[in-house]
């Protein structure tokens, strides 16, 4: 080795202990992340009065290992589950669909108040749940839609939220793009299936993901129009395990871990489409 090369050093160390930091740094930020639901599965395996005896470890104590199953036939959870993924599938299309086209037109179309239009519709998203529950449970009771799915649903099938996310993404598709579409004869409709959808479906899949998790974790207004067991969603049957079973609060967090499955079977499927369509608008090319 020359002197140059011993007083320098290794040139190639520079970029190695760079990364070698890189991954401690995101190492130590995935443990902070996954410490609590190391921790709630902890809870739910272990025995709770073996376990705040022993100084609640962070480790199980007296493990039951049929606690899943326990909750799963205590609480319901096939049939509240069931309720919630038809109500949850019935959101998210009606959202997905309504957002879509709604963006189309603020985006491509063009019509008298358009502008003024679209900021009132954006102004519904300063007006929380709490404001429009008490209206919306009374139209829902004169229509005699308590206890039903429709009652379920009905308020959720459009979100200005959507509208706006889904057209950031339809504003960067090039103007001159939807002029050419014209030329080969595409109408509105074959424009938005064939093209603007296409290119804009990590946004159109990120906004599919928030719209199911908002409705798969709604609780305030099922508990407002159901007062019949049958139809309540799980987060509402939770609720009612844990009140149900005090002293063996396990039951409650075991399943609240079940009916955590599907959200984070979604996230993982979909995870690569929500990253792109979050960051798809901040970077302009």
């Amino acid at each position: 080795m020359s002197a140059g090369a011993t007083a320098t050093g290794d040139p190639t160390l520079g970029p190695v202990w760079k990364r070698a930091s890189w991954y401690a740094v995101l190492s130590a930020l995935s443990v902070l992340v996954l410490f609590p639901i190391y921790m709630t599965i902890v809870r739910a395996l272990s025995t709770p009065r073996d376990y705040v005896q022993r100084g609640q470890p962070l480790y199980p104590v007296a493990v039951q290992p049929d606690i899943f199953g326990r909750a799963w036939t205590q609480g319901d959870l096939g049939r509240q589950m069931a309720l919630s993924a038809v109500v949850t599938a019935i959101i998210v299309t009606a959202q997905l669909t309504t957002s879509i086209l709604s963006a189309y037109a603020f985006s491509f179309l063009q019509f008298r108040g358009r502008t003024a239009m679209f900021y009132l519709f954006m102004a519904t998203l300063m007006l929380p749940l709490e404001v429009t529950l008490i209206p919306n449970v009374d139209t829902v009771q004169s229509l005699g839609w308590f206890n039903s799915i429709q009652g379920l649903t009905a308020p959720f099938l459009a979100t200005a939220f959507g509208t706006f996310l889904i057209r950031q993404g339809f504003l960067g598709i090039p103007r001159d793009l939807r002029d050419a579409a014209a030329l080969d004869g595409f109408g509105h409709l074959a424009f938005l299936w064939r093209v603007a959808i296409p290119i804009t479906r990590p946004v159109v899949a990120s906004f599919g993901v928030i719209a199911f998790l908002s409705a798969w974790n709604q609780y305030l207004w099922p508990r407002a129009i159901v007062n019949e067991a049958k139809w309540n969603t799980i987060q509402i049957g939770l609720k009612n395990v844990g009140a149900a079973n005090v002293d063996e609060m396990n039951i409650g967090v075991a399943a609240a871990i079940i009916a955590a499955l599907p959200v984070l079977a979604l996230l993982i499927f979909l995870q690569r489409h929500l990253v792109r369509g979050l960051t798809a608008g901040a970077v302009k090319g």
